[in-house]
């Protein structure tokens, strides 16, 4: 479980090929602190699962082939930026919403409108998604939890202040550019 409020911005040092599985490698130290082989971290928002670190330089992680179809981590190449975060502890304050780390689909960056220092965010999901957003509802884009400010036939809407923006991989992307979606997990248990 996860609160959507990075912690760091790691830097991807490889995805490859190994044998018969795919291994991501990334550079970060904060997400280290306290890190054990098998606790998990969120990498834009998917969940996985450390599986070697070099303290306070680097962890790897392994990514199967279902995450690489469900995801935007396939895109990820030496030098990308990636939002970080460690799973929460349960003695510890919950400062975002429900998060688990596991990515409903994916959406398209459609643009960026400034309005004061705040910054308009429309995202076009793939159409299965949209069902699940509702305005002042949450969803996580790149493992960030957010609120939603506006649905429509095709998209949606958020905002994000000027510290989110500066604390965040979001803002350095471009439109077209693809983002991991996790919907609030309450609309999938009401619709079923």
């Amino acid at each position: 479980m996860f609160t959507g409020i990075v912690e760091e911005i790691g830097t991807v040092k490889s995805l490859t090929l190994v044998g018969d599985g795919w291994v991501l490698v990334i550079e970060a130290s904060l997400v280290l602190e306290g890190v054990e082989l098998g606790h998990s971290i969120a990498v834009n928002g998917t969940c996985l699962t450390v599986t070697e670190f070099v303290p306070g330089k680097q962890f790897t992680v392994g990514v199967s082939p279902e995450t690489l179809r469900k995801t935007s981590l396939g895109e990820l190449h030496s030098g990308s930026g990636v939002n970080l975060e460690r799973s929460i502890a349960g003695n510890g304050r919950f400062g975002g919403h429900f998060v688990q780390g596991h990515v409903d689909g994916t959406g398209v960056i459609d643009n960026f409108r400034p309005e004061g220092d705040s910054l308009w965010v429309t995202i076009k999901p793939t159409p299965e998604l949209l069902r699940y957003l509702v305005p002042k509802g949450y969803v996580a884009i790149d493992g960030v939890s957010l609120t939603v400010c506006d649905v429509r036939e095709d998209a949606f809407t958020f905002m994000l202040v000027a510290w989110t923006q500066q604390k965040i991989g979001l803002p350095r992307k471009k439109p077209g550019d693809r983002v991991n979606i996790e919907v609030d997990i309450a609309g999938k248990y009401i619709e079923k």
